[in-house]
């Protein structure tokens, strides 16, 4: 049985959305936002830091390294212990010169806190800071 005239228009004049262009978009705008976005690298420890009144937000580019209550010095989830800073903090800043951030725990004696700012100096930091939390 042929088709009547109408029935051949109403099956040409069919009109569907192209999604190929949509997903084309959508992909860019992924690519962009992944790629502007800045990682920022955790210790991988959780640390209960002194508060202070003079807290001050620091730059997302910066270098973490943490003290934990027990005396471990970490640096990217792994334990480099107080030897270890000078050369993890040469390697990181012959890339690119970037502020120190020492998150250290509150129960951290002066004297430990004292070693790891020696070595990150002798490592070639030049900004070091210590991170608190607002009271």
């Amino acid at each position: 049985m042929r088709m009547s005239l109408e029935q051949r228009l109403e099956t040409n004049n069919k009109q569907d959305i192209d999604l190929a262009p949509l997903i084309d978009v959508v992909f860019i705008l992924l690519i962009f936002f992944i790629v502007t976005t800045v990682f920022v690298k955790e210790t991988g420890v959780d640390i209960e830091k002194p508060k202070a009144v003079s807290t001050q937000s620091l730059e997302r580019n910066v270098v973490l390294i943490a003290i934990t209550s027990d005396r471990q010095v970490v640096y990217d989830g792994a334990n480099v212990g107080v030897s270890g800073v000078r050369s993890t903090v040469s390697s990181v800043m012959k890339r690119k010169q970037k502020p120190l951030v020492i998150k250290a725990d509150k129960t951290v004696s002066t004297e430990l806190l004292v070693q790891v700012i020696d070595q990150a100096k002798l490592g070639g930091a030049e900004q070091i800071n210590i991170a608190t939390s607002e009271q």
